[in-house]
């Protein structure tokens, strides 16, 4: 698997001379398997720019994940060059809901007065998907999705691909239920982290600031790396970077990040806009 970074700011983009290191796009990572397949998980406004490199690829058929429907995974959905083209299959996954089906869901945002084309209009083939309760195989990956600790209907997910594995869960406050001292059974987004390869996991805040904000569905730093640990997963990159954060606030926050795990532990990374990281 290859995987590359589109969008890591949470909340809300932050374009700017402060947030060009590590880059100012809402939620999006592209995930190519070896078999071709593109999966991209949560359409922030990182998912323009992939939508245009997709097309240059000459890619057919794209299959989107979302965590959930809180606009900074969803606002550059609209501009996503794909949509745009008849050619395209586009295949949206994302979690159920009792109330609206996701296609009913997704559509309040491509309506007037928030856009100017009806989400009837769209050429390109799409699909909608709840995500199952069980494992399914899309491609040549095996996928598993869990609901996890964010306000709202969200999922995170577990991607396994020729002996390779990996956790996206980039809203997740798993600390508002407890980490210390419990099973993996009872920590909200284990099933999905567990012994993974590479967790890319929330770590919004740091600890002043979780102190403040306990219960809004984001982490502190050192609350990512306790989970890391917990679940043992053998690398994290830390996302969904507070907008208010520059570079270098977040420089000194990978610092505090690396200051806690010991000389023997892989260190944690912040996720930066186009980094890319190769899974064996």
């Amino acid at each position: 698997m290859r995987l590359k970074i589109w969008g890591c700011r949470g909340s809300m983009p932050t374009p700017g001379a402060g947030t060009i290191e590590y880059g100012g796009n809402t939620s999006c990572v592209e995930v190519c398997l070896d078999d071709g397949t593109v999966l991209v998980f949560d359409a922030g406004t990182g998912i323009r720019d992939l939508g245009f490199e997709l097309m240059s690829r000459s890619a057919r058929r794209v299959h989107l994940f979302l965590t959930h429907l809180h606009l900074d995974h969803l606002e550059g959905l609209r501009f996503f060059a794909p949509l745009w083209d008849e050619r395209m299959s586009v295949d949206i996954w994302g979690p159920p809901s009792p109330v609206l089906s996701l296609q009913e869901r997704i559509a309040r945002s491509f309506s007037p007065p928030l856009f100017p084309i009806d989400f009837r209009e769209v050429p390109a083939q799409l699909s909608f998907h709840d995500v199952p309760r069980e494992p399914w195989a899309v491609g040549g990956a095996s996928l598993v999705a869990a609901l996890v600790v964010h306000p709202g209907p969200t999922v995170g997910f577990r991607i396994e691909s020729a002996g390779s594995s990996l956790a996206y869960l980039p809203d997740h406050e798993p600390a508002l239920t407890g980490m210390a001292g419990k099973s993996t059974d009872w920590i909200s987004g284990a099933s999905i982290a567990e012994g993974v390869d590479l967790l890319l996991h929330d770590a919004q805040y740091s600890d002043e600031e979780y102190e403040e904000r306990i219960g809004w569905g984001h982490s502190s730093v050192a609350h990512a790396v306790a989970f890391k640990r917990a679940v043992d997963a053998r690398r994290v990159i830390l996302f969904h970077h507070e907008p208010l954060h520059t570079d270098d606030w977040l420089a000194r926050l990978e610092d505090r990040a690396r200051s806690l795990v010991g000389r023997n532990e892989e260190q944690p990374t912040l996720a930066r806009e186009g980094m890319v990281v190769e899974l064996p």
